[in-house]
């Protein structure tokens, strides 16, 4: 299993539209991709490490899939697309992180 991480950094006078994110982006993601994503999860950052401290990512994404193979099998044909919407919902660019998922609690 590997799980496909979209962080948005905390830019201050950034903008981000969780409401789109959340109820438009990423079900139009989990239904272009369709089986290939197995399951996703969406983020909101409170704080950082210590009390008071500001998130260092607005929002997070996660994206789990069976395999590299299948995430890239779902997202590559809709990649145009899915690309277009970002600045739906904001202006601050993606950082991606592909992951093994090694252990779960």
């Amino acid at each position: 299993m590997i799980n496909v991480t979209v962080m948005y950094a905390n830019v201050p006078g950034a903008r981000f539209d969780h409401e789109y994110y959340l109820n438009t982006h990423m079900p139009l993601t989990k239904e272009r991709m369709g089986d290939h994503c197995k399951y996703y999860a969406v983020e909101k950052g409170l704080m950082g490490g210590e009390p008071g401290a500001p998130p260092p990512y607005v929002a997070q994404c996660h994206i789990f899939c069976e395999s590299v193979e299948a995430f890239l099998a779902g997202f590559m044909p809709n990649m145009a697309e899915l690309v277009a919407d970002i600045p739906n919902y904001t202006d601050i660019p993606p950082t991606i992180q592909i992951s093994e998922v090694v252990g779960q609690g």
